[in-house]
């Protein structure tokens, strides 16, 4: 029987495929934004898949000192009503993780569909969403929300809705913009021969060419989604009764934990939504960085031009 070698039925594409994702699996390896944002974010998704194994204690349970200072049984002390704060933190990790995922997709999502079909189509279509985008830019967006908030019932469900409709317009012009870029592109002129729909067009034919952008779209959304929900949130938007970090924010807040001498209960949730802001923005930094050599740091630039004098 004859053996084939199965590195001569690779077909060329497939290996230049290969290449491609082994040296960008390498440049994000090699680049320390990108793996501390990736470990910072990978902490964050362990403690929300498993917060029992994290945090052993009710979060709910209301059976401690009240505003108890930092101890080894409580590492963050108690709230005023006798609550444990690390567990509040850690069970709370969940939710709030889980708003940012969807509300950073949907709202990707929505910029996609709207500044691509704008660049395609073209004419009346893209003065349309173009203004429709450029309402959503001009608008006061803190003031939006408030009043948005402030007819739904408080919750996870009314912040997701609330923050997908108030986040996508910036990506949406970035994604028009590059979009206009491939429009007359050879292989759009020819899908267009084909007798290609504009549906298929788009999705299978310009929007796998954004890739990286739609990367750093939902990156630079997950931060801004951060911030906006616990601000929210804490402005008493959201449902006290759900715990997520914003609501600890507010609760704090509300029972005076500075002046009661109970600053943790406060400074850990705020620490906690800074943190995860970190992790996706110095991924975003890291995808930039690798995919344009000028953003790159200026120390390893030099580094490798004394090098090159050296050799």
């Amino acid at each position: 029987m004859a053996v084939v070698d199965t590195a001569l039925t690779e077909t060329p594409a497939q290996g230049a495929t290969d290449v491609s994702q082994g040296r960008f699996l390498r440049a994000v390896l090699r680049n320390r934004k990108a793996v501390l944002g990736a470990l910072i974010l990978l902490l964050m998704a362990f403690v929300a898949a498993f917060p029992g194994v994290v945090a052993t204690r009710s979060p709910q349970a209301a059976i401690y000192g009240q505003n108890s200072l930092p101890s080894s049984a409580h590492p963050l002390g108690t709230t005023s009503l006798g609550q444990d704060v690390f567990s509040q933190l850690v069970w709370g990790t969940r939710l709030t993780l889980i708003v940012t995922l969807i509300v950073s997709a949907v709202a990707t999502a929505m910029s996609m569909i709207v500044g691509v079909t704008a660049a395609y189509l073209g004419g009346v279509t893209d003065r349309v969403l173009t203004v429709i985008t450029d309402v959503f830019l001009i608008l006061p967006v803190l003031p939006l929300l408030i009043l948005l908030a402030a007819y739904l019932p408080p919750g996870a469900t009314s912040l997701i809705i609330v923050l997908c409709i108030t986040s996508w317009a910036f990506q949406a012009r970035q994604l028009r913009s590059q979009g206009l870029t491939v429009r007359s592109r050879d292989f759009l002129l020819a899908a267009r021969a084909r007798g290609e729909r504009s549906l298929y067009i788009i999705l299978v034919e310009i929007v796998p060419t954004m890739t990286s952008l739609l990367v750093a779209s939902f990156l630079s959304l997950a931060v801004y989604v951060v911030g906006f929900a616990a601000t929210l949130q804490f402005l008493g938007l959201g449902n006290s009764s759900e715990l997520m970090w914003g609501t600890m924010l507010y609760n704090a807040q509300q029972a005076s934990a500075l002046e009661a001498g109970n600053p943790w209960w406060a400074l850990a949730p705020g620490a906690a939504v800074a943190l995860l802001g970190t992790g996706f923005a110095l991924l975003n930094y890291a995808f930039d960085e690798i995919g344009n050599p000028a953003l790159r740091p200026v120390r390893r630039r030099r580094r490798r031009g004394r090098d090159r004098a050296a050799a």
